[in-house]
């Protein structure tokens, strides 16, 4: 049996990969786990994010891809809406949604890491913004 998938029987990976593998905003670590590359998957992108304490990234969207994500420790804010003065808040069980194409920050503003598990479709897509 080969090791890389086909694409048509289940597949297991161990672990999360490297960060420099996928798509990154500064402030979060993404470090994925099913992605085309893994297992050939085309309509679904799985990782890890992890945020140091008092962390704030900078603008962003994610295109086409659809965002969700649960919040295994720490917290995670999310800034969006005109000047990024509107926020939501998620911590440990809570699951967490952002649309396609909303510009926004994410934010650890607390003392300890956060880390949660995310899934993006179809693909880890980020578009940076500028400040």
């Amino acid at each position: 049996m080969s090791n890389k998938p086909d694409g048509t029987i289940p597949y297991v990976i161990q672990g999360a990969a490297e960060a420099s593998l996928t798509s990154q905003t500064p402030g979060m670590i993404r470090r994925p786990g099913v992605t085309k590359d893994s297992t050939g998957s085309s309509k679904i992108w799985l990782g890890l994010v992890t945020a140091a304490p008092n962390e704030k990234g900078p603008p962003h969207h994610h295109g086409e891809a659809e965002t969700a994500a649960y919040i295994l420790s720490g917290h995670v804010r999310v800034y969006f809406g005109e000047n990024f003065e509107e926020f939501v808040e998620a911590g440990p069980g809570d699951f967490l949604f952002v649309p396609a194409h909303t510009p926004h920050i994410e934010a650890n503003p607390y003392d300890v890491p956060q880390e949660a598990v995310l899934a993006r479709s179809p693909d880890n897509i980020v578009v940076n913004l500028e400040d």
